[in-house]
C-alpha cells in the first residue's frame, strides 16, 4: 500500500502495512529495531496508540474517517503513550521525520492506495 498527502502531493509510504485485526495492532511495531524510510504502518481502528517498549521514535497521524488528519505527532519517543482521539478512524505510524519532510500539518487529506 502506498500512503499519499494529496493537499501536498508528497509520498508518505511507498509500502505500508495493514493492521487490521486485535492481534496485528497488539503487536504494532514492538521487537522492530527500527522503522525505515518509505515506510509505515497502519493501525485501523486506531484513537490512542502506545510506545511502551519500543526502540526508536516515530511519527503518527491520527486520521477522522474522511481520510484528514486530526492529529499529527512528530517523535512520539518509546515508552509514551497519546491523547485518545475520539473522531479517529486509523492512525499511521511513521518513521520519525516523515511529517516534517513530508510537510504534512493536521486538515490535509491523505489517500492510502491499495
Amino acid at each position: 500500500m502506498k500512503i499519499t498527502n494529496q493537499n501536498r502531493g508528497t509520498l508518505l509510504a511507498r509500502e505500508a502495512i495493514l493492521a487490521d485485526t486485535s492481534f496485528k495492532r497488539i503487536q504494532g511495531l514492538l521487537g522492530k529495531e527500527r522503522l525505515d524510510a518509505g515506510c509505515a504502518l497502519i493501525l485501523k481502528p486506531c484513537n490512542s496508540i502506545h510506545t511502551f517498549f519500543m526502540r526508536f521514535a516515530i511519527d503518527v497521524l491520527f486520521v477522522d474517517k474522511n481520510a484528514r488528519v486530526i492529529k499529527a505527532i512528530s517523535s512520539l519517543k518509546p515508552f509514551r503513550i497519546t491523547p485518545v482521539y475520539i473522531n479517529s478512524a486509523l492512525a499511521i505510524e511513521l518513521p520519525s521525520g516523515a511529517i516534517a519532510s513530508t510537510q504534512t500539518v493536521e486538515g490535509d487529506a491523505i489517500l492510502i492506495d491499495i
